[in-house]
């Protein structure tokens, strides 16, 4: 069966997907899908291709209108709202972080060695604040080589993408080629979305294997680590404290309509 639900579920990881430092990845662990969707990107050259396609289909055509009709929408808060914005994505964050320890039961689950690995996931995600991605124009003239460059760049990109807590864009802002991308999408320059997706498309395939065998032989571990990812991105999308009374009432509301947001998709994702 078609499971034409995933376009709704697509769309909301595409428009986080055109965030930098919001993950797609954290979105389909909000909505519940996440260990599918490494299912399914992983079989989806096995005998098995079928089935798989009737989840990921949906899923990606969620994600291409998200991205094709969302992608000005989201810039455009984050041009003029970069706040409130960042504070609804904190409470999205942060209101998922239950629904994963109960996926986990970290509670009788977790040693000592799995609050180890969760802490390094913090770190390695949380130490990427500290990057300092300053953007240029979007590029010009491309050339073969910068073909090359844009196709890795998807590649590098997809890898964090499919990782909670890691976002793609922002991975794609510290290469320096978010901009180009972006405008590219934009403007539909057939050339850049082929070379990216074609990237993009590559490094899910081969990352989802690694993260597969990982979910399979290594459950609590890989949860840990997942775990820490999704918090170590909170140091990352953290935009400072509000500079006036107003700006702290707006993000206040946004930061629980995020955390409420979390908590409904939950209720409905996990019931």
């Amino acid at each position: 069966m078609w499971e034409w639900k995933n376009i709704y579920r697509g769309i909301l990881m595409g428009a986080s997907d055109v965030v930098p430092g919001v993950s797609g990845g954290t979105i389909a662990v909000v909505l519940g899908i996440y260990d599918r969707l490494i299912e399914a990107i992983n079989g989806f050259f096995s005998r098995e291709w079928k089935k798989h396609l009737k989840f990921l289909l949906p899923l990606g055509i969620g994600v291409g209108i998200s991205i094709l009709m969302l992608s000005k929408l989201i810039e455009w808060l984050f041009g003029h709202y970069p706040g409130p914005t960042e504070f609804f994505f904190l409470g999205l964050i942060i209101g998922v972080v239950p629904f994963l320890s109960h996926k986990a039961d970290v509670k009788h689950n977790f040693t000592s060695r799995h609050y180890l690995i969760f802490l390094i996931g913090v770190v390695i995600v949380g130490s990427l604040a500290f990057f300092q991605a300053n953007e240029s124009e979007p590029m010009q003239n491309l050339t073969l080589a910068t073909y090359v460059f844009l196709f890795f760049s998807g590649w590098i990109a997809s890898s964090a993408m499919i990782l909670p807590g890691i976002s793609g864009s922002f991975i794609l802002l510290i290469i320096g080629v978010y901009t180009t991308v972006i405008h590219g999408i934009s403007e539909l320059r057939i050339d850049i979305i082929a070379v990216v997706g074609l990237g993009v498309a590559l490094g899910l395939i081969f990352m989802s294997k690694i993260i597969n065998y990982f979910l399979e032989h290594h459950t609590s571990g890989t949860f840990a680590l997942i775990i820490g990812f999704v918090i170590g991105s909170v140091f990352v999308i953290f935009p400072g404290l509000p500079e006036s009374n107003l700006m702290w009432f707006v993000s206040g509301v946004t930061f629980i309509a995020g955390l409420l947001a979390a908590w409904l998709l939950g209720r409905v994702e996990y019931s």
